[in-house]
């Protein structure tokens, strides 16, 4: 595509960002005609609103935010037969999807790659993608039908991941699995300058999990999904490798309950314990992160003893394509986050900071929530299918969940 040189730098002159072609003249061809593609795509004005923010102090915003109800998935008893039998003759039918959000890397896990590439330890030395396929195949033999499995990448592992794919003969699945990618936002310096990377295009950073909505539609995985007849999309994280992903207890309740979006919640493990726990905000569903629950509210019980605040969020959603749509189409919010970013500054010198030095900004999947009327919120056991891996050693590390995945299948 030929771009009008003239009139990007009246837009970047506009908007204070002129030094985005500071060394335009020493790119190749194709990465000039990337640059000019990445400035030619960026809304400034949102970039501006968002550095604006930056400078705010944290408000005490007017929510009433009080308990949500859930459902306790172990206590249904005559009722789990009738859910599982709607839940069922819908999988059955062909109207459920997975979406799997994989577009992180293992950096903390000190693996070089994809996080869905790890090797979590386990005897058969299976990758999270592969533990993830395994299961959807499994599934699909139990109902027998093709569950669609798309996988959401970013910029950074795209490539990566579809040649770990390619390598592995796609496990077998390959006329069921799509790829898509994130989307993505410029960060910024403490001065609201857009930040060039040092191979000299702007650097971006995932616009967070909240994009997923919006990228489903833009990358017109949802105009797939209608052409194979689905109406439910189950949207989970690669990390976690026994997230139940085909669940007709969780579909059965959405389908009879009317709703449009649904929930899996475990159970705090102390009021303490740092996850978002899912509320109600001024009457609408959402979720309270763990930094933003006071004390009080953390340690909040009912009656019986049990924490008012204490089902977790943990990633695992089942929607309506309807509500998808809807949710793609509504602007989140953004929440922005202060990190440490390696760059060229203007006088081309490479900047390693030691501290965080300049601002990303993400929106959270579940700021969505409060766009559906209601949502069904069902408690499952942890140690049936909580098992993340986030942290090297320690807590949610591949130790304990290789300890809960043998555990579950009965392998050691």
């Amino acid at each position: 595509m030929n771009y009008d040189i003239a009139e990007i730098k009246y837009k970047l002159k506009k908007y204070g960002q002129e030094h985005l072609l500071n060394f335009y003249d020493t790119l190749d061809e194709n990465k000039k005609e990337e640059l000019l593609k990445q400035i030619n795509e960026i809304n400034f004005e949102l970039i501006n609103s968002l550095y604006s923010k930056t400078k705010e102090s944290t408000k005490n915003e007017n929510v009433q935010i009080e308990p949500m109800s859930f459902i306790d998935k172990s206590k249904l008893n005559d009722k789990y037969k009738f859910y599982e039998d709607i839940g069922k003759k819908a999988i059955k039918e062909g109207k459920l999807a997975v979406v799997t959000m994989a577009g992180g890397q293992g950096t903390r896990l000190g693996h070089n790659g994809p996080k869905g590439t790890f090797d979590i330890g386990l005897d058969s030395h299976k990758s999270l993608f592969e533990l993830l396929c395994d299961y959807i195949k499994e599934e699909s033999r139990k109902y027998d039908v093709q569950i669609p499995w798309f996988i959401m990448t970013s910029n950074e592992n795209n490539a990566d991941t579809i040649e770990f794919f390619k390598k592995n003969k796609y496990f077998g699945y390959e006329k069921n699995i799509y790829f898509f990618i994130q989307g993505e936002l410029p960060m910024v310096d403490t001065e609201g300058k857009i930040l060039i990377g040092e191979d000299g295009l702007i650097k971006e950073a995932a616009d967070g999990h909240g994009g997923v909505y919006e990228s489903l539609i833009k990358s017109g995985m949802i105009q797939k999904m209608k052409e194979r007849g689905v109406e439910w999309v189950f949207i989970g994280g690669v990390d976690n490798c026994l997230v139940k992903m085909v669940d007709p207890i969780l579909m059965g309740i959405a389908i009879d309950e009317k709703v449009t979006a649904a929930g899996k919640s475990v159970v705090k493990a102390n009021p303490y314990e740092k996850v978002g726990a899912f509320c109600k905000k001024n009457g609408r569903p959402s979720v309270v992160e763990y930094s933003e629950i006071t004390e009080d509210m953390a340690k909040a019980t009912d009656e019986n003893g049990n924490l008012l605040y204490g089902e977790s969020h943990i990633l695992c959603n089942l929607f309506n394509i309807v509500a998808i749509e809807r949710m793609g189409n509504t602007p989140l919010p953004y929440h922005i986050a202060f990190k440490k970013a390696t760059y060229i500054d203007k006088d081309g010198n490479k900047i390693v900071p030691d501290s965080p030095n300049a601002y990303k900004f993400e929106a959270f999947l579940f700021d969505a929530f409060g766009e559906v009327d209601n949502m069904v919120i069902l408690r499952v056991k942890r140690e049936d299918e909580f098992a993340p891996v986030k942290n090297a050693t320690g807590v949610d590390s591949p130790e304990t969940a290789r300890k809960l995945y043998n555990d579950f299948y009965k392998l050691s």
